[in-house]
C-alpha cells in the first residue's frame, strides 16, 4: 500500500495552530436566535443515543405531549420537525397544495413573502393581499377575501418578526372553516411566549421554530395539523414533491408505528423536551404574562428616553419590538458598539426596514426584567456617542 498524500488548502504548520472552538459570551436580544436555558444547554450536552432506541422512543412521546400544551392543542399529528423553521413552513405548503390549487397569503411583512415563494414553488393558484409594514389585517378584510376568493388554504404570520406586528387571530378560523379553506398560522415568533390556543381558535396547520419562545438552540421547528388537515393530506392526488419534509412519511415515524424514515437530530430532541418541559412547570399563562410585563416595561423605558416605536399600541409584538432609529443616529455603529463592548445583540431592521428600525427581541429565557433594565441603561448612557451631529437630540 502506497503512503497517501494528503491535500490542504493550508500548510501543515498552519493546521496546528487551530485552538478549541471558542464562543464570545452574548446576550442575545435581537429577533432570534434566543439565548438558550442553561437546563437545555445541559441537555444538549447528553450522550447521544440511536433515535430508536426504546429510551429514545419514550422521549419522543413525552415531546409530543409537551408540544400539545404549548401548543393548546389535541392533534394527533403534532412533532417536531428536523429543521429550522422554515423547513416546517415549506412542509406546510409541499403537503397541503397541489399543482393549481388557490392559497390566499395575507402579506405584511418578510416572512409573507417567503410563504409566497414558497407557493410559486410548488405551482400554486396564488393570491395575496398586502399591508404595509407595520400594520395589521382587520377581521373584516380577512373575511371578505375568504368569502370572495374560496382558497384551499389561508396563511398568515401571527407574529411578524421584521415588523414588529402581532396578528390577531380570532374569528379566522372559524371563517376558513365555513369555506371549506384550511387555516395556516405561522407562529415562528410567538409559540411558548404569547396567547395561542390551536384548538380554540381552528387553526387547522401551524408551525414555528425551537429557538425564541421555547429557550433552545436553532434546528427544529414544531408543527402541528388537525384532523381536517389530515384529511386533505391523505386525499391527495399527486405525491408530496418533497421526500424529507413528507408528512404522510414522518407521520410513520412520529406515529404509533415508529418506521424510520430519517437520523433524528437526538441531541436536539433532548433539548426541545427541557425547553417544552421548563415551559409546562412555569405554566403556560405565566409565561405569557412575563413576556407581555417585560415587553411594556421596554416600550415605556424607550418612549420616555425619546424613541419612538415602529408598531402602534394595538398591535405591537411583545416578543419583538422595532425601534426606529432616530434621523440623527448611527444605527449600525450604535448595534455594532453594544455588540463589541457589551456584548449584547440587537438586531437591524430587515427588508424594507432595514437601516430604518433596530429590531429588540424578549423571547423565552431572555425575557426578564433584568436585561430590560440593562438595555434600557446603555440605551440611556450609550446612544449619544452614536449621534451623527454632536449637537443633536433626538
Amino acid at each position: 500500500m502506497t503512503e497517501a498524500k494528503l491535500i490542504s488548502t493550508l500548510n501543515e504548520e498552519n493546521l496546528s495552530h487551530f485552538s478549541k472552538t471558542y464562543v464570545p459570551s452574548r446576550l442575545l436580544l435581537g429577533p432570534g436566535p434566543s439565548n438558550a436555558h442553561p437546563e437545555v444547554l445541559n441537555a444538549l450536552s447528553l450522550n447521544p443515543i440511536g433515535h430508536l432506541d426504546e429510551a429514545y422512543i419514550s422521549l419522543m412521546s413525552d415531546v409530543q405531549q409537551l408540544l400539545r400544551y404549548t401548543w393548546q392543542c389535541s392533534n394527533r399529528l403534532t412533532l417536531p420537525m428536523s429543521g429550522t423553521g422554515s423547513a416546517a413552513m415549506e412542509a406546510s405548503i409541499a403537503n397541503f397544495i397541489e399543482e393549481g390549487e388557490k392559497i390566499l397569503i395575507a402579506k405584511k411583512g418578510y416572512f409573507g413573502d417567503r410563504l409566497v415563494d414558497m407557493a410559486t414553488r410548488y405551482k400554486a393558484a396564488l393570491s395575496v393581499i398586502e399591508k404595509p409594514w407595520g400594520e395589521a389585517f382587520s377581521y373584516e378584510e380577512i373575511k371578505y377575501e375568504i368569502e370572495t376568493k374560496k382558497p384551499a388554504i389561508f396563511a398568515i404570520v401571527h407574529a411578524e418578526t421584521s415588523s414588529g406586528v402581532l396578528q390577531p387571530l380570532d374569528g379566522i378560523g372559524d371563517i376558513c372553516k365555513k369555506n371549506n379553506c384550511l387555516f395556516l398560522v405561522d407562529a415562528v415568533t410567538s409559540l411558548g411566549a404569547l396567547e395561542l390556543l390551536i384548538d380554540e381558535w381552528n387553526i387547522d396547520l401551524a408551525y414555528s421554530c425551537s429557538q425564541k419562545g421555547l429557550s433552545c438552540p436553532p434546528g427544529l421547528s414544531p408543527f402541528t395539523m388537525n384532523n381536517r388537515a389530515e384529511d386533505k393530506l391523505s386525499s391527495r392526488k399527486t405525491k408530496v414533491p418533497n421526500w424529507y419534509l413528507d408528512l404522510s412519511l414522518l407521520n410513520k415515524y412520529w406515529g404509533s408505528d415508529r418506521v424510520y424514515h430519517h437520523t433524528a437530530p437526538v441531541n436536539m430532541n433532548f433539548a426541545i423536551r427541557e425547553g417544552l418541559r421548563l415551559i409546562a412547570n412555569e405554566g403556560l399563562e405565566n409565561v405569557w404574562k412575563r413576556h407581555n410585563t417585560n415587553a411594556k416595561k421596554l416600550w415605556s423605558g424607550l418612549e420616555s428616553l425619546g424613541m419612538e416605536l415602529h408598531v402602534s399600541k394595538d398591535y405591537r409584538l411583545p416578543t419583538l419590538t422595532t425601534v426606529k432609529i432616530p434621523p440623527a443616529v448611527d444605527g449600525d455603529g450604535f448595534r455594532n458598539h453594544l455588540l463589541r463592548n457589551f456584548g449584547i445583540e440587537i438586531g437591524n431592521g430587515l427588508g424594507e426596514l432595514s437601516g430604518k428600525v433596530w429590531r429588540i427581541g424578549l423571547m423565552g429565557y431572555n425575557s426578564s426584567e433584568d436585561n430590560v433594565d440593562r438595555l434600557l441603561n446603555l440605551f440611556d448612557t450609550e446612544l449619544k456617542k452614536y449621534s451623527i451631529f454632536e449637537s443633536s437630540t433626538f
